[in-house]
């Protein structure tokens, strides 16, 4: 059996590595192969293992022994779907072994945002405070979350983590999903009273035909003056342009990002080096422990389809 990687750095460093799949074959792992690569690489693959890249009729053209594409991530809108199912390939992907990492991530945006941590961690080893009057400079206004009202936009596992979270800092929560989930402790609402209500709106639904640009210029003007716009889910539910604008306006109070529409961030990305815009790179979901758990998820997806009864199927 012969099991190709084809995007294993996206996933794999020197803390984790994909030992664990050698016990089904021989493991052929490429660190990031360009599209143009991927088709020659896995022509004599069995299964298939990625997470980003693109499996569709051209990739998979001499794949003709492949039976299996294992995903390193939930989404799987780079595989042709169709495609697989017509030439008889089994697609499984990963789901929810990120929930805590990306909860935990979300509010480490919103306390960089409210505490000022890395600003106050400058201000001193640049030797401000050696010169300050006080033993406490007010440099940088600091607020508490108790009391505030974050709005949840996707009531999933991720947000019900983060919601979660939210109580635990005596915030009042607001959510908006499709459809209705009655949650402890969270009050479920419309898309209008949440963005006018909440002091923090924190995106996590996936994105889809619903929630495509879902945050643009008339949604950012709907939100509360001063409000905090959160993004852990994926950078195309935004309009970069329009972000920028809100924040720059002042109508908004902050951004983190996590997610962009182009990843890698592009050259001239319009977010760059905008004031009050946080922005990390996509690295929420990737804590150490929660790839670890994610390769297990892998490893046990390709047992079971080894053994007739293939799990988490998506086509």
């Amino acid at each position: 059996m012969k099991i190709v990687l084809t995007d294993a750095q996206t996933v794999v460093d020197g803390l984790v590595d994909a030992s664990c799949l050698k016990e089904f074959g021989e493991v052929e792992q490429y660190g990031l192969l360009r599209t143009e690569e991927i088709a020659e690489a896995i022509r004599d693959a069995d299964l298939v293992v990625c997470n980003k890249s693109l499996m569709n009729a051209h990739t998979l053209r001499f794949a003709e022994n492949l039976k299996y594409i294992g995903l390193f991530a939930t989404g799987y809108n780079n595989i042709d779907i169709d495609y697989c199912r017509d030439h008889g390939i089994t697609v499984c992907n990963a789901g929810s072994y990120s929930t805590n990492a990306v909860a935990q991530h979300t509010f480490a945006l919103i306390l960089e945002h409210f505490n000022q941590v890395s600003r106050y961690n400058d201000y001193v080893h640049q030797g401000q405070w050696k010169r300050s009057p006080t033993f406490s400079p007010f440099v940088y206004p600091l607020n508490e979350l108790a009391g505030k009202t974050i709005g949840i936009v996707g009531l999933g596992a991720i947000g019900q983590a983060v919601a979660n979270i939210a109580q635990a800092f005596q915030m009042q929560v607001l959510a908006y999903n499709r459809s209705r989930k009655d949650v402890p402790g969270v009050l479920p609402t419309d898309l209008d009273t949440l963005l006018t209500q909440s002091d923090i709106v924190s995106v996590h639904c996936p994105l889809n035909a619903d929630s495509a640009k879902m945050f643009n210029r008339q949604t950012f003007a709907r939100m509360k003056p001063g409000a905090l716009f959160v993004n852990t889910a994926r950078g195309g539910v935004i309009v970069e342009e329009d972000l920028r604008q809100a924040l720059e306006s002042g109508h908004l109070g902050g951004a983190c990002i996590d997610t962009l529409q182009v990843e890698p961030m592009e050259e001239n990305c319009v977010l760059m080096g905008v004031r009050n815009c946080i922005i990390t790179p996509h690295i929420a979901w990737a804590p150490v422990e929660t790839r670890q758990r994610l390769m297990g998820i892998v490893a046990e997806n390709i047992r079971s389809f080894l053994q007739g009864s293939p799990r988490n199927k998506v086509n």
